[in-house]
């Protein structure tokens, strides 16, 4: 029979991530501490080193994208509606 695979939170992760980026403990000694394996403690170091900047990404600037590309699809609808209007006029007015 299978082990069931371990999950953790993730506070638990960036608890342990954050002890990594203190320096004070080797990985190792973090993993030993924490009962994860000493990779786990360098992976979620990196994963947190590398997100950590999106801590300081200006909320508006998301918003400010999220509004762009829904410009963007309704642009191209209503581009997309008004060839469709221009066929549907010159259908009516040659079959009328």
């Amino acid at each position: 029979m299978r082990s069931k695979r371990k999950r953790f939170t993730a506070e638990f992760k960036g608890k342990v991530a954050l002890a990594a980026v203190r320096g004070d403990r080797t990985a190792g000694e973090l993993a030993a501490a924490f009962g994860v394996h000493a990779n786990q403690v360098a992976q979620w170091k990196k994963q947190l080193l590398v997100g950590a900047s999106a801590a300081f990404t200006s909320e508006r600037t998301a918003i400010d994208g999220e509004r762009e590309e829904r410009e963007s699809e309704l642009y191209a609808q209503i581009g997309k509606l008004q060839v469709e209007l221009n066929w549907l006029k010159k259908k009516v007015a040659s079959h009328g």
